[in-house]
This record gives structure tokens, sequence and C-alpha cells, in this order.
């Protein structure tokens, strides 16, 4: 190349990237000289993009043409003889990090092949092979195929914990991934013993953990010993234990600036407690908990260091707690991400910290919280990102989950003939947060059609409202009477959030009732009783209520309460005159913490009782029975009715109960499945008229359609003429 000027610049066949970036990486200026070195470096700074193979550069009387050979792309990624399940093949391709689009290289390929290895080592296949082919589409493409031959899977069938004396066999299985095979290991609930290569060495460290959890903190636990037979594809493996003495914990010392807490505020809440046994976990909550009561006054980033005292002659720890606050901090900005359709205020409205404020970390939780119940989203994630010793931005990182559903169903039976079910339900519309619902049930003898719109912040306030519309038909054929019921109606709420997770309000509601009995020629009415007429009524409450609601999901809360309570006051110029109150308890509590289990505890408890103020009509009385209250029993299966016409005394007291343990079936899949007991009462004046309980088994999945259920029951004490129900689902509800 002579050093002459250049007229003009030129880049061939390049596609990957803009002209004007590659106009940026090799800018020039028109006439100027050309440059050898800087035509080097041009072609250093664009094999940096890592989009090409070959680069030439050719000077034709002035024109210099940058001609590019461009690494071809992965057009598809297949994987053979590894998972048959499409979406556990997409699971793996994000796992080795290559997929469809990105461009192609051999050294690339090379680390997705190691990481498919390791994967494999990780489930527990040694010596497994993978082969890798690579297809040349065309000019441009590359068609990349893995195939998997899955080594041998080896089974332990024998784990020793040499040196254990004070802790159980039992205990360390529930910690450790690699246990050993047990008797019809088939069965999802036994220990299949496969091994678990990847997590070898964690298991030492997690019986440690154990040991140190149980005041053993000289414990020492040796790398864990495989010892492999081949020919069988079996194996033992050995952990060498050194327990040391248990310590006991003998004084608790906080030293924190008076200024900012008392110190003994701080103590009657410690998880440790003197004269106990020593627990490393308990230890790290204290500090989780004196750290949360002292940023909460605005500093961030507090420090908490801690000094564990030994004394082994005597086999007692003395626990320092060093607090060291830093510098207040407040927030600068709050930026939100990963809403594609959700609405940035209605986002906003449910953070507690604003720009301006001094930080809480009380906040900072009850935020994700609140954003988590919203049932918005599928992942809530909110970053503190420092940006000076005094202030920090907060990032919410959100990942949408699907808020609306359509349902159509149908279906014949002996009674209702064809039946259509089908429902619009929307918890975000155009992401404002605002919920619809529209609903139609349709038989031959049933009409039930409803809207109800509802609005959780009117004009991103604290106070919140919903509408709702309905009518009902229903036709009933008994042996001696006809009966048609229509209802008409609406109801309209309005309540504001008094503090932090707690809400009232009240809700009017209005509804026509027409009922039409026609009896048969035949039917005899018997004198001194009383028998349904053709009636209508008019219903129209207030029903005033208050609700707290601190639970940390919503469709799957695995920590916290719910509680409410509402008292019904019919009479304002309706037909019907009583009072109803009606109050329910709900807690949610997850063993993983104390016991390493993906498990959860629920319980509710309901009581209703009704107060006649002049006039309950038929559809005015309690029920008990349904997946509601009593599973294992139908919907109002105890209750007033009119079988034979006669009028019956309304139901007057209901409770019910229920506790359930829920457990992983296939958590990626947000399945689970349970077990419950439910308990129920009910009475015309007294709860002990009809007691009845029942135990079962439940299977429950978030899908995309809403929260499903599939219910088996077992009625334990039902009676002759109970309707009874030994499996029903339920779309739409949790517990």
């Amino acid at each position: 190349m002579n050093a002459e000027g250049i007229k003009s610049v030129e880049f061939i066949n390049l596609t990957k990237i803009s002209p004007t970036i590659a106009k940026d990486t090799f800018s020039i200026e028109e006439s100027e000289e050309l440059d050898v070195s800087k035509i080097n470096q041009a072609i250093k700074d664009f094999y940096k993009y890592g989009y090409f193979e070959d680069i030439t550069v050719a000077n034709e009387d002035g024109v210099l043409k940058f001609i590019f050979k461009e690494k071809p792309s992965i057009a598809n990624v297949d994987i053979t003889g590894y998972k048959s399940r499409e979406e556990d093949i997409e699971e793996v391709k994000n796992k080795i990090g290559l997929k469809k689009g990105i461009m192609y290289s051999p050294k690339r390929v090379k680390e997705a092949k190691e990481k498919l290895l390791q994967e494999l080592e990780t489930e527990g296949y040694i010596n497994s092979v993978v082969e890798v082919e690579v297809e040349k589409l065309n000019e441009d493409a590359v068609y990349i195929t893995f195939n998997v031959n899955k080594g041998d899977e080896i089974v332990i069938k024998k784990v020793n914990y040499f040196g254990a004396e004070n802790l159980e066999n039992s205990q360390f299985e529930k910690v450790t991934a690699n246990k050993e095979e047990e008797f019809a290991s088939w069965f999802f609930t036994q220990n299949d013993g496969e091994l678990k290569a990847d997590q070898l060495q964690y298991d030492g460290k997690r019986i440690q953990e154990l040991y140190f959890e149980h005041g053993y903190i000289d414990a020492k636990v040796e790398n864990p010993f495989l010892e492999v037979d081949f020919a069988s594809n079996q194996a033992d493996l050995d952990f060498y234990i050194d327990e040391g003495i248990q310590y006991t914990t003998n004084k608790i010392k906080i030293y924190v600036q008076s200024d900012l807490i008392k110190p003994e505020f701080l103590y009657e809440d410690l998880k440790l407690k003197e004269g106990r046994t020593f627990n490393i976990k308990k230890l790290r909550r204290d500090v989780d908990y004196i750290k949360t009561k002292i940023s909460d006054f605005g500093y961030a980033f507090t420090q908490v260091k801690y000094d564990i005292k030994k004394d082994e002659k005597n086999g007692t720890v003395d626990i320092v707690y060093n607090v060291v606050p830093g510098d207040k901090v407040y927030i600068r900005d709050v930026k939100i991400t990963g809403n594609s359709r959700t609405l940035d205020r209605v986002i906003r409205r449910n953070i507690y910290l604003a720009p301006g404020d001094l930080f809480s970390l009380t906040d900072f939780n009850d935020s994700q919280n609140k954003l988590k119940r919203s049932g918005f989203f599928d992942d809530i994630r909110i970053e503190q990102k420092r940006v000076s010793k005094d202030k920090m931005d907060l990032v919410v990182k959100v990942k949408e989950a699907p808020t609306g559903n359509i349902i159509l169903g149908g279906g014949y039976g002996s009674y209702d003939g064809f039946m259509i079910n089908t429902a619009l339900n929307e918890r975000n519309i155009f992401g404002s947060g605002l919920g619809l619902s529209i609903s139609a049930d349709l038989s031959k003898r049933r009409s039930n059609l409803s809207f109800k719109i509802i609005n959780p912040a009117i004009r991103d306030s604290k106070y919140h409202g919903d509408i709702d519309i309905h009518n009902s038909k229903t036709e009933i054929n008994n042996d001696d009477y006809d009966l048609d019921k229509d209802v008409k109606g609406f109801s309209v709420g309005l309540g504001r959030e008094i503090i932090r997770n707690l809400k009232a309000g009240a809700r009017y509601r209005l509804d026509f009732i027409d009922e039409t009995y026609d009896y048969d020629d035949d039917f005899k009415k018997l004198p001194g009783k009383k028998y349904y007429e053709d009636t209508d009524y008019v219903t129209s409450s207030i029903t005033p209520y208050i609700n707290f609601d601190n639970t940390n999901d919503y469709y799957f809360p695995t920590s916290g309460i719910k509680v409410g309570t509402s008292l019904e006051f019919a009479g304002l110029g309706g037909d019907s005159e009583y009072l109803k109150s009606s109050s329910y308890f709900k807690a949610f509590y997850s063993l993983e913490d104390r016991f390493d289990l993906d498990w959860v505890l629920r319980y509710k408890l309901q009581a209703n009782f009704l107060v006649d103020n002049g006039q309950i009509n038929q559809g005015d009385s309690l029920y008990l029975g349904g997946t509601k209250s009593l599973r294992g029993f139908k919907s109002y299966a105890f209750g007033p009715d009119n079988d034979d016409g006669e009028i019956e005394d309304p139901y007057k007291e209901m409770a019910a109960t229920s506790i359930e343990f829920s457990l992983p079936l296939i958590p990626d899949a947000n399945m689970r499945w349970g077990l419950f007991y439910d308990y129920g009462m009910i009475g015309q004046d007294s709860l002990s008229d009809i007691q009845r309980s029942s135990v079962g088994a439940l299977f429950e999945w978030v899908s995309p359609f809403g929260p499903l259920q599939l219910i088996f029951a077992n009625p334990l004490d039902d009676e002759s003429g109970d309707d009874t129900s030994s499996f029903e689902f339920s779309l739409g509800s949790s517990f």
C-alpha cells in the first residue's frame, strides 16, 4: 500500500454490525494519508466483536475495502439420548449456554460440551460420552447436534458415618444430597440412592453445619470417600467425623450505640437463649434481627459482627455482638425493570420506599412481600445499589406472570342436561392493576351470570373498591313440587388501608329474589306444618369489614397470616332482617428454615353466626360443606333444604377448621401435593347439632389458568343421608 490519500472506505459482506459502528471502529477523514498501523489496529478492533472468521483489506485507487468473512450463526441445537421432554431439553440448553441464533465458534461448542458432561455427572452418570456433530447448512448457518451416551448410574448402597455418636443417621439424611438407597426406592417418598457427584464436596460441610446447629462447634468432617464397584455400578460412601463437645450458651452481650437503641430492647427477641444449647443457625437469625432493627433507623449498611468465646473446660460459649451502623442512607431513586405490560405506577404504589426516604429494612422487606401478594409477577427482586456513602438506588426487577385466563368447559348431567361454563378473568387489565371477571354457567335448569370489576388502589391512593352485578336462575324439580328461583342484584364496596397490611371498609348489597313453587295436584299439605309459598323479597344490606394480610405470596404463601371479620346488617329497606357475623383466620408456616424441608403448614379457622332481627329467608341461612369449609361432603350438605316443601328453620351457627401439610411434587412446574384434616360444626341454635370431619389428599398446580386443586377426601364420621363427595376439584382459588 502506497502512502496516498484515501478517497473512501467500503465495508463488504458486513451484516453483524451496522455501518455506523464500523465507521466508528475505523474512523478516517477524507483525503487522509493511508496509515498501515491504523488499519492493523482497526482489524484487531473488529476481531474483538467476535463475529468474524477472517478480515482482509484492499486498496483500489484510494478506495479502502474491508472484506469480512463472518462466522456462521447457530440455526438450531439438538440434544439426543438425554432428555425426552422438550421442556427439559430447553432447560439443558440454557444451562450449557448454547442457543439458536448465537454466533458459532468451536471454542463455544467445546465449552458447551464440557458443561453438558458436568450436568450428566451432576445427575450421577459416570463416564458419559458426548459426541458433537456440526452440520453446515450454508455459509451463514450451522446445525449442532450433541449425541449423548449416558454413562453408568451409580447407586449408593451404604453410607457410613464414622465417629458419629450423638446424632442419628436420619438427621444426616435430611441435610445431605447423597443418601443410601432405601427399600422400595422407586416410591417417591423413599431415597433412590442415586449418586449426585457434584454434591459430594458439599455434603461434608452440610453435616458439619448440622453439628454446629446442635452445639458441636468444634466438629470436623473430612471430605467423603466414595468406593465404587464398577462391575455392579454400586458404591459405599464414608464420612469421617470428629464431633468434639457440645456447648451451651452462657452469656450474650450486645454492644450498640445507646442513642440508636437501648440494648435491653433487643435481648428479649433473640433466638439464642442463655443456658440453652448453642445453635449457629439461631445466631445468624439473631444477626439478621439486630441488623433489621438498626437498619430501620436508616442505617442500610449496618454490620453486626459477632465473637464466639469458647470455654472448653466447662463446655460453654459467650456471644458478643458488636453493631457498626455506618452512615444513614437515603433513597436517591427507585428504578423498575422487567415490566413490559404492568405500568410503573402500579408497581411504585406497592413500594413503601420512595426517593428521598430514609432507608428501612422492614419497609424494604414489606415492599417485596406486597408486590408478591399482588399476583402480577412470577418473580420479584429488589436490589440495593449504593451510589454514595449516604445514598442508594433501589432496582426493582420483576418477571411478569400471566394474570388472565379464559375458561370454557361443559358437560352433561342427567338432571341439568348439557352444561356450559365460561369465564374471562383478568387481574391486571392493560397493566393498570384493575381486575375484571365475567362468568356464565348455563344449563337446562340453571343459569348464573356475573360481572365484577375491582380497583385495588383508586387513583393510586389507599382507597380500594369493587362493583359486582349478578343474575341467577334455578329450576328445581322434586317429587312433590317444582321451584323456580330468580335472583337479580348488585353489590358495591369501598375501603381504605388503615395501616400497613390492614384494610377496612364496607360493602352494600341489594338482591331481588323471586321464588315460585308449583305443587303437584296430589300433594297433600299436613295440618300444623308450614310450607314454602310463592314469594318475592328483597335483601338490602350493609357489611362493614376489616382484614389483615401480611403473607408473602398471592397463590402460594409460605409465611404470614390472613385474618378478617365482617358484620352484615340486613334491613336497610328490604324484607330480610338479620345480622350475620363472618370471621376467619389463616396461618402459613414454612418448615424450610427450621428443618430444611420444603414443607408448608397451613391452618384455617372460620366461624359464622346469624342473628334473627325480624326476618330470615331461605337463602339467608348458614351452610356447611364443600371445598371452602368441609371437604368430603358436598357443597350445602348441611343446612335447610327444599326437599319436601316444608319450611325449615335457618341454621344460625357454623364453624370449620382445617389443617394441611403441603409438600413439593414438581417444584419447577409449580406442582405440589398435600394431606389435610377438616372438622366442621353447624346447627340451628347450637354448634354441636351437627359435627363432621374428614381426611384426604390433594394435588395442587398453579397453572396458566390459575390455581387448580384436585381433592380426594374421605369422611370420617358421616351418617346415613349425608351428601358425601370423595372427589372434587377447585379452579381459581387456593387454601
